[in-house]
């Protein structure tokens, strides 16, 4: 049999992850954040502070695309970079108070979604979902690291 792509797994996930995100972006789009950059603001929320290069590393983005994506928020007020303490030849990325409240509404917005995902589901329909899916993450980082020299962003 001919595999069909419509019928598969990953286009009904990259159905919902698509409108996952466009959902975000319509709960969030008040506080000038931009797509891609919600997980920017979870990350700085957590631990602010971080040096780009380990920024990039965490959100699993090259440090040029992560430079663009920081000097936009520089531009709408959610982020400031400051030069480290000890070594003036790196900075440092820190949420502004504006940047604060974004990750807030960023927060509640994921929270909002995660309710409407499992929306009719059981407990235990929920937890048959998340370990079907931890079990498809450790096949495909299984995968990757049978077939790549370098090792995926781990999960977090």
């Amino acid at each position: 049999m001919e595999f069909d792509y419509s019928q598969a797994l990953t286009h009904t996930m990259g159905h919902v992850m698509k409108l996952h995100r466009a959902n975000v972006e319509f709960l969030i789009q008040e506080y000038d954040v931009y797509p891609g950059q919600p997980i920017l603001l979870m990350r700085l929320a957590n631990t602010d502070g971080l040096i780009q290069k380990e920024l990039a590393r965490r959100i699993s983005v090259k440090p040029a695309t992560l430079t663009v994506m920081i000097n936009r928020m520089e531009k709408s007020g959610l982020v400031v970079r400051k030069p480290d303490e000890r070594d003036q030849r790196i900075s440092r990325v820190f949420l502004t108070d504006k940047g604060r409240i974004a990750s807030q509404a960023v927060k509640e917005a994921l929270r909002v979604l995660e309710i409407q995902c499992y929306e009719g589901f059981t407990s235990e329909e929920k937890q048959v979902l998340a370990g079907m899916l931890d079990r498809m993450h450790t096949n495909m980082q299984t995968f990757y690291l049978e077939n790549n020299p370098q090792p995926p962003e781990p999960k977090k």
